[in-house]
C-alpha cells in the first residue's frame, strides 16, 4: 500500500517519527538475521555461503562485489564529532567535487536523516543499504547515530543498516548495535603495532582524557580488536578497512590481515592513501605519497591467501547516495527533502529488486557459458582490462562520459574484478580534452584493453598509440562474458604468432577531486 508523507520546507521535523511510524504500519516487510561466520569473500555467490550470510550480503554493494553492480547505498551525515585524529583525515563541509571520507555538504538531524532515507529509497528502488560513517565517528556521536538507526529500524526494516567506526568506543556499544539489527559493521584498523600506530594517529580522546603517541595507539588497537571479537561472536558481519600508507604500514598490513582474520572478520578492504596537498591533511602537507596501482594490487594479492579482499571500495563521502562510483546526494538536499511528498512503496521496491535478481542470474549464466569455451586452455598469461560501465554488470558507458573505469584481471581461470580507477571526464560539454585523455591513459596504463559502449576516433587513436586496445564490439553486453571472449581471442592471437604478449607498466591512482562536465 502507498502511503504519502507531505512535509513543508518550513515545517517542524519533530513529528517525523510519528509520520514514519504510520508508514511502517502499512508495511509488511521485514528482515531476518542469523549468526555465523564465513571466510567467504566479496565475490562469493549464493552457492558459496551459508543461507543466513547470503541473505545479509546478496544485495549489499559493499560486502558483495557482484552486488555492487546492481544495488545502491546511502550515507547520512549525522555524526560530526570525532574522538581520534588521523594524519590522513581532514573533515570538510560543502566540498561538492571532493569524493573521499569525511566530506559532506550538510549535517542532518536524525529526523531529517530518516526522512531522507525514505525519500531516497522511494526514488532509487535499488537502494538497499543505509550507512552512518561520519563525517566524524558514529560512536563519538552515539545518541544521534542510534536515534537514526532506531527510526529506520522501526519503519523501514527492508533496508540494511551499516555502521563504520574507528573502533575506539566500539566495545561499549555492541549491545545497542545488535538491538537495532545493525548487522554490518566496518572498523578502520590500520595497525596492530602501537609503534606504527603512533605515526598514523597523533592523539585519541578516551574517557575524558587525551592520549598521544604509542600510548594512544595501544589503547586504540586494543579496543578495536576487542570490539571486533565481540561483534563476530554475535554473528554481526565485520569488514575491516585499512589505509595503505607506503613506508609506514604497507608491509605491516599483512600482519593486520592475519590479526583480523583470526578474530572472525568477514572481509578486508585495503584502500590507497589519499594524500593530495589540496585536501589539507597532515600526510598531504608533509609530502607522504600514496601507493601506485601496482603496489596496491600486489599488497591485496598477498593478503588474499589469508582472507577475502574487497576490491571495489570507492572511499565514499559521508553523505554519498547512489551506486558505488556515483553520487546523487545533490538531488536530496535538506530543503528538497523537507518539501517533498514521499511515497514509500515496499511492493514496488521488492518487484524492482526481484527483476535485478533475474538479471544477476542471466549474467552468471552468460559468464559460465563463456568460461566453458575457455576450459582446457593452458597459459600463464594474465592481463588487466578496463571497463566503462554505468552499472548492472554491463559495458554501457561511452568512453568520454566515464568518471571511472572498472578493472578486471583476465586469465584462463576467468575474469576477476581487481579494482577501479577514477578519472576526469574526457568529454566536457561535447568536446574532448587532451589533458584529460593523458590522465586517463595514466590511470589505465597497466591495462591491455579498455571496453566501452562507444568511443570517438581521436581518443581511439591515442589509446592505440599508448598500447591500449579500445574495444567497442561488446557494447551493452555483460562485462565478464565479453572480457572472457576477448581474452580467448587474445590468447589465440598470441599462440598463432599474430601478436606478441607484452607486460604493461604501472598506473597512477587518481588523487584529486573529480572534474565534472558543466
Amino acid at each position: 500500500m502507498d502511503v504519502s508523507v507531505q512535509h513543508e520546507a518550513s515545517g517542524n521535523v519533530a513529528d517525523v517519527g510519528e509520520i514514519m511510524q504510520a508508514i511502517a504500519d502499512h508495511k509488511g516487510c521485514g528482515t531476518t538475521g542469523g549468526s555465523g561466520k564465513a571466510s567467504c569473500g566479496s565475490s562469493a555467490g549464493q552457492g558459496d555461503l551459508p543461507t543466513e550470510i547470503w541473505e545479509k550480503v546478496k544485495n549489499h554493494p559493499c560486502y558483495s562485489e557482484e552486488a555492487h553492480h546492481h544495488y545502491a547505498r546511502m550515507h547520512v551525515a549525522v555524526a560530526p564529532a570525532c574522538n581520534i585524529q588521523c594524519n590522513y583525515c581532514n573533515r570538510k563541509y560543502d566540498c561538492a567535487n571532493e569524493s573521499r571520507p569525511g566530506v559532506v555538504s550538510e549535517k542532518l538531524t536524525p529526523e531529517q536523516a530518516a526522512k531522507k532515507v525514505l525519500a531516497v529509497a522511494s526514488t532509487i528502488p535499488q537502494m538497499t543499504v543505509l550507512g552512518i560513517a561520519g563525517p566524524g565517528d558514529p560512536l563519538a556521536n552515539p545518541e544521534k547515530t542510534f536515534k537514526t538507526f532506531e527510526l529506520i529500524y522501526n519503519t523501514a526494516p527492508d533496508i540494511k543498516l551499516c555502521l563504520s567506526t574507528n573502533g575506539l568506543m566500539l566495545p561499549d556499544h555492541v549491545d545497542t548495535i545488535a538491538k537495532y539489527n545493525v548487522d554490518h559493521v566496518t572498523i578502520t584498523i590500520n595497525m596492530v603495532d602501537p609503534e606504527i600506530g603512533a605515526q598514523i594517529y597523533p592523539w585519541i580522546f578516551y574517557k575524558h582524557k587525551r592520549y598521544t603517541g604509542v600510548e594512544a595507539a595501544k589503547i586504540l588497537t586494543d579496543r578495536q580488536l576487542q570490539g571486533l571479537e565481540m561483534l563476530t561472536e554475535r554473528g554481526i558481519l565485520c569488514k575491516i578497512n585499512s589505509v595503505m600508507i607506503p613506508g609506514i604500514n604497507d608491509k605491516h598490513l599483512v600482519e593486520v590481515n592475519k590479526a583480523v582474520k583470526s578474530r572472525g572478520a568477514f572481509l578486508h578492504n585495503i584502500m590507497p592513501l589519499i594524500s593530495a596537498p589540496e585536501h589539507g591533511t597532515v600526510f598531504g602537507l608533509n609530502g607522504q605519497r600514496g601507493p601506485s596501482a601496482h603496489e596496491l594490487k600486489a599488497l591485496q594479492d598477498s593478503c588474499e591467501g589469508e582472507m577475502n579482499m574487497m576490491r571495489h571500495c570507492r572511499q565514499c563521502r559521508a553523505d554519498a547516495v547512489g551506486l558505488l562510483g556515483e553520487d546523487r546526494s545533490a538531488e536530496f538536499t535538506t530543503e528538497k527533502i523537507m518539501a517533498m511528498e514521499v511515497k514509500y512503496d515496499s511492493d514496488t521496491r521488492k518487484a524492482y529488486q526481484a527483476k535485478v535478481e533475474e538479471e544477476r542470474v542471466a549474467k552468471v549464466a552468460a559468464k559460465q557459458e563463456e568460461l566453458a569455451e575457455l576450459a582446457g586452455a593452458s597459459s600463464d598469461i594474465k592481463v588487466l582490462v578496463a571497463v566503462a560501465t554505468k552499472g548492472s554488470g554491463l559495458i554501457n558507458e561511452h568512453f568520454g562520459h566515464a568518471k571511472e573505469f572498472q578493472v578486471y584481471e583476465l586469465s584462463t581461470a576467468g575474469a576477476k574484478f581487481v579494482g577501479h580507477r577514477r578519472v576526469d571526464l574526457y568529454c566536457q560539454g561535447g568536446y574532448g580534452e587532451e589533458d584529460s585523455l593523458e590522465t586517463i591513459i595514466r590511470a589505465i596504463n597497466d591495462c591491455h584493453a579498455v571496453f566501452v559502449a562507444k568511443i570517438g576516433g581521436c581518443p581511439k587513436g591515442d589509446l592505440i598509440k599508448a598500447g591500449i586496445e579500445p574495444v567497442d564490439q561488446f557494447a551493452h553486453e555483460f562485462i565478464e562474458k565479453s572480457a572472457i571472449a576477448w581474452f580467448r581471442a587474445y590468447l589465440d592471437k598470441v599462440n598463432s604468432g599474430e601478436i606478441e604478449h607484452v607486460e604493461r607498466g604501472d598506473a597512477a591512482i587518481r588523487q584529486g577531486a573529480l572534474i565534472s562536465a558543466a
